[in-house]
Parts: structure tokens; sequence; C-alpha cells
């Protein structure tokens, strides 16, 4: 046992050292000389975490309702203020990189390759800036929410934030709104129902949004303190399950689902040590044949729910699943020509070869599935590196939850929504292409950078 624990805390790099090549960076000496001007400044020194934590606030307070130009723009002078404050600090803690950090460097590394291989390199190379603008994000996010406060802050901004795009969704329901394409079935009973969009233009990229503003808004109901903090919380979370069942998205559905299942593992572990005997043993079968029991209910009682469902076992004969199916025909197709190192990162790139293997009238932007997509891209070997990422990422998540649980500090529940949030946005990843749009980018990074910090440093008592 002890020998699997060895490999298996060196696969995840869950004990590699993690200052000391800091020290002879000539990154770092060449930089040396603004250490001194950070040192000397009073708003950096004194105010430098808040003003990134509020650099990371105003992404996600803008995100659903700007261009993705204005997004582009705030996550450069994110990356601009990290080497800022990061990279000139001489103090060996701040940098914090974490076994994440380092597999996404290596990430970074496969698609630099990947660019330099790639049969369109100057569209390669626009996904490479982007992916390293997102990781940019990453990083700032990932040392400025080590403090309980700032992340708790910046936790409330989104979900305010998401709670302003669901009232809107859900006035859509009530009042009807244009459908900007033909996103049902046009041969389905379903064909002129509505489907909202809030202020993302798109239902399943509404619905994408609304996966962690579920697990977040759960959390809360739990981490904020006082009767109105508690019914703001709850009410956030029906408003939130209400507009994701109006986007009418089914890969958003079960991506919930997936989020509630990893989420209930996590809520065990946290309890299961204060629980009888009896409850320990049976209250996870409970719960898991209870949510079944209630959704195969609604499935037979709730017609549009039921028809939607049905539509998921079509086949080809529903057209947005048949649309899916012709895409990925082609996808293989590239993937055969080019599967070490696949065409380069971003959705340029796809879109420049992709015409070369599409089937007539079956344009596409990405590959449907970011697992497929991380193929074409990168090729095997980044999704070797992408696979790996998840592991590690899930697995320095789950490291301090016992030391949270047994201090009782609530911001375990931040921790436990943002790997539920990981799990629910990798399952709607691979049946849908939102994954890549910049309010769900921005908001992957952002919940893999609230796991990124919590291990750092001593973990902080309950604020």
């Amino acid at each position: 046992m002890t020998e699997i624990t060895s490999t298996w805390q060196t696969f995840t790099l869950a004990n590699l050292p993690r200052y000391q090549w800091r020290g002879g960076s000539w990154v770092f000496r060449l930089l040396a000389f603004v250490s001194g001007w950070r040192e000397g400044s009073w708003i950096i020194s004194q105010w430098g975490e808040t003003l990134g934590a509020l650099l990371i606030a105003v992404v996600l307070a803008l995100g659903p309702f700007v261009s993705t130009t204005l997004i582009g723009a705030l996550l450069a002078a994110i990356g601009g203020y990290w080497m800022l404050v990061t990279l000139a600090d001489e103090r060996g803690g701040s940098w914090g990189a974490t076994p994440i950090h380092y597999v996404l460097l290596l990430y970074v590394g496969i698609v630099a390759l990947a660019t330099a291989f790639s049969p369109v390199k100057m569209a390669a190379l626009s996904g490479l800036i982007k992916l390293v603008l997102y990781l940019f994000f990453l990083v700032l996010a990932a040392r400025v929410l080590r403090s309980s406060r700032l992340r708790s802050w910046a936790i409330a901004v989104f979900l305010l934030t998401a709670l302003v795009v669901s009232v809107y969704g859900i006035r859509q329901e009530l009042h009807g709104v244009e459908q900007l394409a033909t996103w049902n079935d046009p041969t389905s009973e379903l064909a002129g129902a509505t489907r909202v969009y809030s202020y993302l233009g798109n239902p399943n990229l509404l619905a994408g949004y609304l996966l962690s503003a579920i697990a977040f808004s759960f959390a809360a109901f739990w981490v904020w303190r006082g009767w109105v903090p508690k019914i703001l919380a709850g009410t956030m979370t029906l408003a939130h399950l209400a507009c994701l069942y109006y986007t009418g998205s089914r890969g958003g559905w079960l991506a919930a689902i997936a989020m509630g299942f990893t989420f209930s593992l996590l809520l065990y572990f946290w309890w299961r040590e204060k629980l009888p005997r009896f409850w320990q043993v049976w209250l996870l079968p409970i719960v898991f044949g209870g949510f079944t029991l209630f959704l195969a209910v609604a499935v037979a009682s709730v017609e549009p729910l039921r028809l939607r469902v049905q539509s998921m076992f079509a086949g080809r004969d529903d057209s947005s699943i048949n649309f899916r199916l012709k895409v990925f025909e082609a996808v293989f197709e590239m993937i055969r020509d080019r599967p070490l190192l696949g065409i380069g990162a971003g959705n340029s790139a796809f879109n420049q070869v992709y015409p070369f293997y599409m089937r007539p009238g079956y344009t596409a932007l990405s590959a449907y599935s970011i697992f497929l997509e991380t193929i074409v891209e990168t090729g095997f070997i980044g999704l070797t590196v992408f696979l790996w990422l998840i592991v590690v990422t899930f697995n320095w998540g789950i490291r301090p939850l016992k030391q949270l649980r047994d201090s009782e500090n609530l911001q375990g529940f931040w921790l436990m929504a943002s790997i539920a949030a990981i799990a629910g946005l990798l399952v709607h990843g691979a049946v849908d292409t939102v994954w890549y749009r910049p309010p769900i980018q921005c908001l992957w990074w952002f919940v893999v950078a609230i796991v990124a910090s919590f291990p750092l440093s001593k973990i902080e008592t309950n604020s």
C-alpha cells in the first residue's frame, strides 16, 4: 500500500519541491531591479493582492456582457499586473507554484510545439497567445485567492453577476424571446419551444455559465452567515436551476447531474465522521436513489422534459445529434492525419483546416468535444498532458479537505464547489463546444485557480 501511495504521489507531483528553481532563474535575475521598486511602492506592497483580486472580479463581473476583445484586453492587463507583482517579487512564498502550475507549463510547451509544426502557423500562434492570456488569469487568481477574504469576495461578485444573468433568462421564459438560431430540431414537437439565452446569446453557452453559479450558490448557503445571506444564497440556487432548465440544454442537464453527484460525494466525506453508523452506510444510497426517483417522475410527468430527454436517444433522427456526428467524422480524419501534435491551438487554426475535411453543409467552429478538440489541436501528446492536468487538479483539491473538515473551516465548501464545477464543466465540454468561449473559459480557470489556492500556505480561518 505504501508503494502504491508513493507512486500515486509521484504521478500527481504531490511531493514536488516548489521554490528551488526560482532563485537560479535568469528571468528573475533580469527582473531583480524591479523588485526594489516594488518594495518601495506603497500601493503595490500594501494593496497588491487586493488590486489583483479587483482585476479578477472585473473579469467575472463583465464576462457575460462584453465583447471578446474587451475580455482579451482585461486578460492582457492581468498578465502585466501578475508579472509586476510576482516575477519581480523576491519573497519565496509569493510565487506559490503547485503541481497544477507545472503541468500547465508542460501543456503550454506542447501547444508551442504544436504551433511550430502547425500547417497554419499564424492561426495556431493566435491560439497559443489566447491560452497564455487565460493562464495569466489563472496564476493571478491562484495567487490572490489564497486570502479567504479575497476568495469569498471574488465568489460573491460572480454570484451577484450570475443572479442578474439568471433573472434575465427567467424573464425571457416568462415573456418570450426571439430565437436567434434553430436551436430545436425543426421536425420535433419542441420545434417552436423557447430556449432562453439571457445575455450570452446561446442557450448552451448560458447552461455552461450557470453550472459554476449553481455550485457556488449552493456552497454559499453553508458559508454565508445570517439568515438573510442564506435566503439570498438559496434564492440564487433556485434561480440558477430554473434558468438552467429553461435553456433546454441537454449537455447542461447532464453536467448538472454529474456536478450534483460529485458534490454529494464531497459532502458525504465532509459530514461522514459526524453521522450515526446507519447514515454512514445508507445516506448515499438513499440520496442517489431518491434523486433518481425524482428524475424519473419528472421525466414521466413533464412533457417538454420527457420529449427533450427522449431526443438524447434519437441518434441521427435528431438534427443536433446528427450534426455533431457529421462533425465527428471529419474530426476523426483530421486526427488520423496529424495524431501526435495536431494542427495547433485555437478556433482560428481549426477554421482554416476543418473545411478540407468537412461534410458538405456541416460547418463547425470546433470539434464539439473538448477531448476531441484537444487531440485535434495538440495531438494525443497534448491530450495525455490535459488528462494528467485533470487528475492532478482533482488530487490537489481533495488533499486539503480533511484539514478543512477537521478544523470546521467553512472555506472548504468553496473548495468542494470548485471541484464539483470542474466535474460539471468537463461533462458539458465533452458534448458541446461552449467550453472555449471566454465567459466559460474564465470560469474554468477561476475554479481551477481556487483549487490551486488552498494548499499553498497554512489554511486560513473562516472570515
